[in-house]
């Protein structure tokens, strides 16, 4: 990511306060732009900043996403700015076969990942400059779904729709995402429990690159869609070879 791309530009992360959220806006504060991280959870939010050294071109704000009352109080706090990205992602429950599955669990993926973003889009594109941009990530289940995953795979699928439909409704602004493969963050708790590490090694194992992701893997994905202003209604796969094999 280069400096002369987000310098001094202010850029908001919805999810900010862990994994891929969490590697972006370190990048974005090492590239000089001004960075609100937002997210439920106070003592998260706190932790990052702890993490992140506390610049003062760093702003922490609680926020739910899915709330609309609250999406619209979070951009008038902030003002004027030049990025979305949402990160953000509730998966609690949600990795069940359909006879196990709940329906709350399925509501709080959508939620997250789907009015969420809707949200973000609706009251903070009249925010973003003409050369602003909106970022959100979808992933590889939508294109290689598996058992257990029928809920996940639905609500990417449908995120990325929703990037197409916003880049051309909201043009000049650009709308994108990065589909992320297998990425070792704290998600992974909720998706796989004790058998994290062993279920990662299998993967990487399968995958051309021979490794899962990194959150700066796809923190670098991202920075790329914010900077080159000729990318828009994208769907950017970041996923080591995980759709060939």
């Amino acid at each position: 990511m280069a400096n002369t791309q987000l310098a001094n530009s202010t850029i908001l992360i919805a999810g900010g306060g862990s994994g891929m959220g969490l590697a972006l806006a370190k990048r974005c504060l090492d590239a000089h732009a001004q960075v609100v991280i937002a997210g439920r959870n106070d003592e998260k939010l706190a932790r990052a900043c702890e993490e992140l050294k506390r610049p003062t071109q760093l702003k922490a704000i609680t926020a739910d996403i899915s709330q609309e009352d609250q999406v619209a109080g979070l951009f008038a706090e902030i003002g004027r700015l030049d990025h979305i990205v949402s990160t953000a992602a509730d998966i609690t429950g949600a990795y069940e076969l359909l006879p196990s599955l709940d329906l709350k669990a399925v509501q709080r993926v959508v939620e997250s990942k789907l009015y969420g973003p809707l949200l973000l889009a609706k009251h903070g594109a009249p925010r973003l400059s003409k050369a602003g941009s909106i970022a959100f990530v979808s992933g590889i289940a939508a294109h290689r779904p598996a058992a257990r995953g029928s809920a996940v795979a639905a609500v990417n699928a449908a995120l990325e729709g929703l990037v197409r439909a916003l880049a051309v409704e909201l043009a000049p602004i650009r709308v994108n995402a990065v589909s992320p493969g297998w990425v070792d963050t704290p998600i992974w708790t909720f998706v796989a429990g004790g058998t994290k590490d062993a279920t990662l090694s299998a993967m990487a194992k399968r995958l051309p690159v021979g490794r899962v992701g990194q959150p700066d893997d796809i923190a670098d994905a991202i920075g790329f869609l914010l900077g080159n202003t000729f990318t828009t209604g994208t769907i950017l796969h970041v996923e080591g070879g995980h759709r060939l094999v």
